[in-house]
């Protein structure tokens, strides 16, 4: 590839003319670095030797274009010294400028360049060639809280199968569904196979770890239909933490991985061997990834609701920062995608929390404030009961809060502004998007009603009320940190929230704050009492064929939303999220 070059003679020898030094050394530069080696070669003394080693510098360093100039000369009789710089333009633009010495000589009244290595690079001897050496950058890993590793650069094993290409396509996914189930439960004959018809081609199986894949490698070999490949990745170090939110993540940072690569040029002996550094520019490697995720927290988290057959999920985070600390579903609930960031349900008796806090903002009740409890009452075209009917009488809203008297709340959401629990909502992280790289979230959805028996049934969670299990501990977190968190999953990717969330005034956050905890106390989460001082609010909501048991609360500087879906009773959702504190080590938030 010829380059364009700037040559210039900034100095001319005494008495040389235009046949001087300067003009021929211009000549012999400005030659080499159009990458005409043999017309820079001609210009001197040994014209073979010269054009060889031009061509090499060029090659050797895979150059793009080159520059060059002339400097000053000093002249010596029939001798003399010209100076030149040269900047050589390389792949991935890098750059190399440098500056050396031409000696020339003059011959029948001309001058020429007395060829030397050290035309090309002032330290390159005559034996010696050039040579580009690249350092690739580590690539980044991606850690979780505490510093561990959760993906980390390796090779991955590709298992593809073809079920045109299988002679025994029922011989073949037994066989592959026996050796994959150990690696990821599943994954089994009858999966493979229905995926397979459903691709119409090649289609993967699994991704195996270096480790995974020569633990099986041997009864895959000569699989008709089978095809394995091994390519880069980032690869998981524990298949059992949070998988789908990891591969998740991954999706996310693969294409930031990279660093830039450092690269050297070396010079090299007749014998093939470096033997001098001449440029060297180190490799910057891009930092690891910080993941918001705690292990101890996702792993209790996940043992919690692994302890129960019934679709259950948790989300766990961190008030004073919204760090999202743990995302834990168990296999029923993996079946419906995932449901913990973004599957909407009604929320029962802990949207309450949210009535409550839209009353006490419009100035009706405090927390001190007597409501009337009695075991069913009618509101337009509906009878709102409660929980088998119990009755409190007259109590203060703070108890009536601590019971979960659905005909208090329903009396207080009755009387609000027809869009009092859709703004109140939005204060507590409920309603807004939230774009969270390596997350897919959905908060909820409060809808303004001027329907009375609408906004009845919304205001304890039923009604047209859906809110995710990630929006609940939003809720929670509000509660406890006394505005809503941004939640965030991965370092340096700030999380965009697509509404405004002024914060609750401070009057509220403390009603709330001493009702939940009476909810501990002597409400419906007594259960929970011996886990240290805990927040909570307990829910029950009704749907077709049952009802979902909610707990969302929080201790300390972590809070939560756990949902059994269809789980009964919300002293189950109590119980699991008991396991969860439990199993944390002493001192945990």
């Amino acid at each position: 590839m010829l380059a364009a070059v700037l040559v210039a003679a900034s100095a001319t020898a005494c008495g040389a003319g235009s046949q001087g030094p300067v003009a021929a050394a211009a000549d012999f530069v400005g030659d080499f670095a159009r990458h005409d080696v043999h017309a820079a070669a001609g210009l001197t003394n040994q014209p073979d030797r010269a054009a060889t080693a031009l061509a090499s510098a060029w090659d050797n360093l895979g150059a793009q274009t080159m520059s060059a100039h002339t400097g000053s000369a000093r002249v010596d009789g029939d001798t003399a010294t010209v100076d030149y710089t040269y900047e050589w333009h390389l792949a991935k633009n890098r750059v190399w400028s440098y500056t050396g010495q031409l000696q020339m000589g003059r011959v029948d009244g001309g001058w020429q360049v007395r060829w030397t290595a050290s035309d090309i690079h002032p330290q390159l001897g005559d034996t010696q060639t050039m040579a580009l050496r690249e350092t690739p950058a580590p690539r980044a890993r991606v850690n979780e809280r505490s510093g561990s590793d959760v993906l980390i650069p390796g090779v991955v094993h590709r298992i593809t199968f073809t079920l045109a290409q299988a002679t025994d396509a029922g011989y073949t996914t037994n066989t592959l569904g026996s050796a994959l189930h150990r690696f990821d439960d599943t994954i089994t004959a009858n999966s493979i196979m229905a995926a397979a018809r459903g691709a119409g081609g090649a289609y993967t199986v699994a991704l195996l770890s270096d480790a995974e894949f020569t633990q099986v490698s041997g009864d895959l070999l000569g699989l008709p239909g089978v095809t394995t490949s091994r390519e880069w990745d980032m690869v998981p170090t524990d298949r059992g933490f949070a998988p789908d939110l990891i591969t998740q993540v991954r999706k996310t940072v693969i294409d930031e991985v990279d660093g830039k690569d450092g690269w050297d040029v070396v010079t090299v002996n007749a014998n093939g061997v470096d033997t001098d550094v001449l440029k060297e520019v180190a490799p910057q490697p891009v930092p690891s990834f910080a993941l918001s995720l705690d292990r101890t927290v996702q792993n209790a988290a996940q043992r919690a609701v692994d302890g129960r057959t019934d679709k259950t999920v948790m989300v766990v985070v961190q008030p004073s920062t919204g760090a999202i600390l743990a995302v834990a579903q168990n296999e029923s609930a993996d079946a419906d995608g995932p449901v913990a960031m973004s599957g909407l349900y009604p929320p029962g008796s802990t949207f309450k929390t949210v009535t409550a806090a839209a009353a006490m903002g419009a100035g009706v009740v405090t927390p001190d404030t007597v409501l009337p409890c009695p075991g069913q009452i009618v509101i337009g075209e509906r009878t709102i009961p409660n929980y088998d009917g119990f009755s409190l009488g007259d109590v203060p809203m703070s108890q009536a809060y601590a019971r979960s008297c659905n005909t208090s709340f329903a009396k207080l959401g009755s009387s609000l502004a027809s869009d009092a629990l859709t703004t109140a909502a939005a204060k507590f992280g409920v309603g807004p998007d939230y774009s969270i790289p390596g997350l897919t979230t959905v908060s909820g959805s409060v809808p303004p009603t001027n329907d009375l028996t609408q906004r009845t049934e919304n205001s304890i969670g039923q009604g047209r009320v859906l809110v995710s299990p990630f929006g609940m501990a939003l809720v929670a977190a509000t509660v406890a940190h006394g505005s809503a968190p941004v939640p965030y999953l991965l370092s340096g990717h700030p999380t965009k929230v697509s509404a405004a969330r002024p914060a609750p005034s401070p009057k509220i956050i403390a009603g709330l704050r001493l009702m939940m905890r009476q909810v501990v106390l002597d409400g419906t989460a007594t259960r929970i009492a011996d886990q240290g001082e805990v927040y909570g609010k307990t829910g029950e909501a009704e749907v077709d064929g049952g009802s979902h048991s909610w707990f969302i609360g929080y201790r300390g500087d972590m809070a939560w939303a756990t949902l059994i879906v269809k789980g009964g009773s919300s002293d189950n959702a109590v119980a699991v999220t008991r396991d969860m504190l439990a199993a944390l080590p002493a001192g945990a938030a």
